[in-house]
């Protein structure tokens, strides 16, 4: 069964949305510069669209040309929309992986990010 435009935002396919929205904002692009990157083959209003849930399955093309704007991993993208299964077991945290990834974060975001997590799990118990 493929996954339309129109049905209901799932866990699995929101996913895009949120990798690509937070990708395009760690390269600090807007929606109309990627765009003028694009050549316009792809709309600031598209994007939106993705980036929202409202458009589910791009595409393979436009997540094509979308991976070669934002210099991420088309595979990634293939895989987030449901084009293809994820190579990995873990599925359900691949998405949230691949957004760190993409970030590129310095060694020392890397490390604030693990120690802020740490102390997240060492507070949880406090806070019920």
């Amino acid at each position: 069964m493929s996954i339309t435009d129109t049905e209901p935002l799932t866990k699995t396919t929101s996913s895009l949305g949120t990798h690509l929205a937070a990708v395009r904002a760690a390269r600090k692009l807007s929606l109309r510069r990627v765009e003028e990157l694009s050549n316009k083959q792809v709309s600031n209003g598209y994007l939106n669209q993705i980036e929202t849930g409202k458009i589910l399955q791009p595409s393979p093309n436009i997540l094509y040309v979308l991976a070669d704007v934002l210099q991420t991993n088309f595979e990634t993208l293939m895989e987030l929309a449901g084009y293809m299964s994820p190579k990995q077991a873990t599925d359900t945290r691949h998405g949230k992986l691949a957004t760190l990834t993409e970030l590129d974060l310095t060694e020392g975001e890397e490390k604030e990010l693990v120690r802020y997590v740490k102390f997240l799990r060492e507070n949880k118990g406090e806070s019920r």
